[in-house]
């Protein structure tokens, strides 16, 4: 369990929900664009047309058997934090799918311009929640623990992740395009290079913060 400094707590996070919020809107951003989503989000949304429920309910369904995976390579319970990220990653692109002005472009350029916010979006969110150590969600988990398992770099393990996601979701008939091919061969890469930035930015908001001066009146 990480030990955070006294009052870092509250701060940290912030940080982690603003994380999780800003990567869940770069998830539907990609899905909205319609020039092909995440491969995760092309198996949520291969379940979803196979079985029903909500695209939101399928991220948080698969989180949950990618912990059990995650926790036998590692040989370590996920942190609590792995469990809110799951579920808040759900609840939060159901409720950014609610929104009406949440809209597929209605031209080409249109769809482009949102294709890549998505990416820049969805890959910082995600350098931004896990910069915070609160724990990482269940498929950054995955990737972790692969990580360390392997002494391969952070881009390479993400990348097979994507790829072989991808293959089985593109199976279940989840929407696979050739935005779907570009995002599977660049999150690695783009979260490698977000990943160190980010947690800088943390680090140094971190060490910003000073204790509130305590005043003794004579």
């Amino acid at each position: 369990m990480n030990k955070f400094k006294r009052g870092q707590v509250g701060p940290r996070f912030l940080v982690y929900i603003i994380g999780l919020l800003v990567m869940s809107l770069g998830i539907v951003l990609l899905i909205l664009a319609d020039l092909g989503a995440t491969p995760w989000d092309v198996l949520h949304v291969g379940l979803y047309f196979q079985l029903g429920l909500s695209i939101g309910s399928w991220s948080i369904i698969v989180g949950i058997f990618i912990l059990i995976v995650a926790s036998l390579i590692s040989g370590e319970l996920p942190k609590a934090g792995a469990y809110i990220n799951m579920i808040l990653i759900g609840v939060f692109i159901d409720l950014y799918l609610l929104l009406p002005f949440m809209q597929t472009p209605g031209s080409f350029t249109g769809k482009l311009l949102m294709f890549i916010a998505g990416i820049v979006i969805y890959c910082y969110g995600m350098g931004i929640y896990i910069s915070a150590r609160f724990g990482t969600g269940p498929r950054d988990s995955l990737m972790m623990a692969l990580t360390t398992k392997t002494g391969w770099k952070v881009g390479p393990v993400r990348s097979c992740m994507e790829i072989i996601v991808l293959i089985i979701g593109w199976q279940l008939g989840g929407p696979v395009f050739w935005g779907t091919i570009v995002l599977s061969l660049s999150i690695g890469p783009i979260v490698g290079f977000a990943l160190p930035q980010c947690q800088s930015l943390t680090d140094r908001f971190l060490a910003r913060l000073k204790k509130p001066k305590v005043f003794i009146a004579h």
